[in-house]
């Protein structure tokens, strides 16, 4: 997976490599899908939710750019999958998931793993977590129709939010930057996400 999905289609961060080779992906994908666990795609994992393909999963933790002091919030908890990824770059992860079956699910695989520096929270992720912030990255596995503006205000000066924006249909994968005015925009790839359900994002129905 590391050799031919990552490093051949350019992700350069060691660290993001390393950890990538050491996280058993098939410990966050339900027993039915585990033998397509590490295939080149996203894998459904209930809610209407999936597991995001290893590369973009890589992809997304490369733009963050960490050294492992870090303070990250998550949106969009999932299988708990790149939580534990980040959890291994980072000092302290805080993920967000609106659903609680998937949230307390996730919750039993991280600690089962060994990861504990993460909290799993249940909430609406599209309003961050104001209370724990600001933060030196936020990255958000779900596509907002535009930038959460609430996101932006959590972050540090310097910090990183990587974002899909778009519609169910034409999404791309942004990388902002926090500067002490205005903040830096760039295109990243063009992507497919579930969309980001809350006040801030999509409306549920």
């Amino acid at each position: 997976m590391v050799q031919y999905q990552l490093v051949n289609r350019g992700i350069q961060d060691e660290r993001v490599l390393k950890v990538m080779a050491d996280v058993a992906r098939h410990m966050f994908v339900p027993q039915l899908y585990r033998h397509a666990a590490y295939d080149d795609c996203p894998l459904p994992i209930g809610e209407g939710q999936t597991i995001s393909q290893p590369y973009m999963v890589a992809i997304m933790t490369q733009c963050l750019e960490l050294k492992g002091k870090e303070t990250v919030l998550e949106i969009g908890t999932g299988s708990g999958y790149q939580a534990a990824i980040l959890s291994r770059l980072a000092s302290r992860v805080y993920t967000i998931e609106r659903h609680e079956t998937l949230a307390s699910r996730a919750k039993t695989i991280l600690k089962q793993t060994g990861y504990d520096n993460i909290e799993v929270i249940v909430g609406d992720g599209s309003l961050g977590l104001p209370d724990k912030s600001p933060f030196h990255g936020i990255i958000v596995t779900a596509c907002a129709p535009r930038v959460p503006v609430c996101l932006l205000d959590q972050l540090k000066t310097g910090g990183r939010l990587i974002i899909p924006i778009g519609n169910p249909y034409n999404q791309v994968l942004h990388r902002m930057v926090k500067l002490e005015k205005g903040v830096e925009d760039r295109d990243i790839l063009e992507c497919a996400f579930v969309p980001l359900i809350g006040e801030e994002g999509w409306k549920p129905g």
